[in-house]
């Protein structure tokens, strides 16, 4: 009897753990060792900005960070200002998911899984501006 209230009581804990919804989680990785993965996050401060990607630095390095054509949506980030970037490392570049101002204002760039909105070209049927939330680009 007791092997079976010990065997329900694990099996009951199991399930319930089973229920909690997960939240993915993303590392903080150093500029300077950021490797080919998605879901990392990086912080530092804007050193430069040209259209619609900027270049971040922190102690360890500096890194192009990209926020998809603008066509789709222009973003002005400020030369400067402290971010903390969510995204993958691709083609020698940091695409983007989400942005955190200093501010602690929060820009979604694009979806963490699938293709970007903007996948397929600005011609492409449902693909329009505006099929996303909409992103505050107005310079502070």
């Amino acid at each position: 009897m007791k092997l079976q209230l010990k065997f329900a009581t694990a099996f009951s804990l199991l399930l319930t753990s089973l229920m909690i919804p997960i939240k993915p989680s993303f590392a903080q990785v150093p500029i300077g060792e950021i490797q080919r993965t998605q879901g990392i996050s990086i912080s530092g401060v804007v050193t430069t900005t040209f259209g619609n990607k900027f270049v971040i630095e922190d102690n360890t390095g500096q890194i192009l960070v990209s926020l998809g054509p603008p066509w789709y949506h222009q973003i002005r980030m400020n030369q400067g200002e402290r971010v903390t970037v969510v995204g993958e490392y691709d083609d020698n570049e940091f695409d983007a998911f989400t942005i955190t101002r200093q501010d602690g204002t929060v820009l979604n760039i694009r979806p963490v899984s699938g293709p970007p909105p903007w996948a397929g070209g600005p011609n492409r049927r449902g693909n329009m501006q505006g099929n996303f939330p909409a992103i505050n680009n107005s310079s502070r």
